[in-house]
């Protein structure tokens, strides 16, 4: 077999968002963080986030991960995330992939009933405890950066809607959060293709009207990502939505299998401002699967001038299998390839 580049990884998802972890195969990525080394791989090594999240090796919910070692002595493992169309600073379900990577191959050492490590992520140190019983990780809890609501009801003109209301806040990345019901719609799998296509449009036009940037880091911006929220169907959860991740296609869209991990954070940062939403409470977040993160408020602080939490948030991750990827010199797609018919 012949072979330019030979990539292992290992497939796993967190309650339902796959999200690959690579082991093997990356060159040294310099940098004297990981959000550096994240900018390098962007400017220097891109081709590898397209070779692994498009197809014919890919396709559009797919996350990867990149384990790069850490530049803060504090740091068990540095994690570089990788989306469709972002290297985002921060993501909860990755996290949580990572995690069961490390641990339950061995690359960590597991200690039961509890492990506890510290990932360096762009965003900086995330605290991890692993809640383990026979070789499994059971739970993955992890204290997520700051959060943050920036922009409460706030209007956008919606191209074929008119105004519509929307909060801007911050999870680890920035989001854009409106209330489904005044669109009509659901925010149910079933509902994927409506949702995505009216996330796409509230994206695109808070990202025009209702541009944000972080106050630690104005390298960091958005909104990059969108969410519809709904109540409760099942009464042993407090809220429910849908998150859809851009392709980088234009009006391409996909739903986060999973109750997105930084959206849900990002929505109990919404809540908090609101008064809705008090430390100790846990706030149980269902996603399109029906599958649940559990957050908690651990603390109040800021952020620059607004006022913000910092949150956990709980889950599970399974490995569901082991890969090896190449890409054959005279492969006319090297890196991969996007169709209309699914991409957008």
């Amino acid at each position: 077999m012949r072979s330019s580049r030979l990539i292992t990884a290992v497939e796993v998802h967190a309650e339902g968002e796959p999200g690959r972890v690579i082991t093997g195969g990356l060159p040294h990525i310099p940098g004297d963080t990981v959000f550096a080394r994240m900018r390098w791989m962007q400017d220097n090594l891109d081709e590898v986030r397209h070779m692994m999240l498009r197809e014919p090796r890919g396709y559009p919910a797919l996350c990867c991960n990149a384990l790069v070692p850490p530049c803060d002595p504090a740091a068990d493992m540095g994690l570089i995330i990788m989306e469709q169309s972002e290297y985002p600073p921060m993501s909860g379900s990755n996290t949580i992939c990572a995690t069961t990577v490390l641990l339950e191959t061995g690359i960590l050492p597991m200690q039961e009933p509890v492990t506890e490590l510290t990932l360096e992520t762009p965003t900086g140190l995330i605290r991890v405890r692993a809640d383990c019983e026979n070789g499994k990780a059971t739970c993955v809890t992890f204290r997520n950066v700051p959060a943050f609501a920036v922009h409460l009801d706030a209007e956008i003109d919606l191209p074929g809607h008119g105004i519509a209301r929307v909060d801007i806040a911050w999870g680890g990345m920035f989001f854009v959060i409106a209330d489904a019901n005044q669109f009509g719609l659901d925010p149910t799998g079933e509902n994927g293709a409506k949702i995505v296509r009216l996330s796409e449009r509230i994206r695109a036009a808070a990202a025009e009207q209702l541009p944000v940037s972080h106050p630690d880091n104005a390298d960091i911006t958005g909104p990059t990502i969108s969410q519809l929220t709904a109540p409760p169907i099942d009464p042993t959860t407090n809220g429910r939505g849908a998150v859809t991740l851009w392709t980088g296609r234009p009006g391409g869209g996909v739903l986060d299998r999973s109750p997105c991990g930084t959206g849900t954070c990002a929505k109990m940062a919404v809540l908090h401002a609101r008064g809705l939403l008090k430390p100790g409470q846990d706030y149980v977040n269902a996603g399109p699967l029906g599958t649940t993160f559990t957050g908690r408020i651990v603390e109040e602080t800021t952020v620059g001038p607004y006022k913000a939490i910092v949150p956990t948030l709980s889950g599970q991750g399974w490995i569901y299998g082991t890969s090896t990827w190449m890409s054959d010199p005279s492969d006319p797609f090297p890196t991969g390839y996007t169709i209309g018919d699914i991409w957008g």
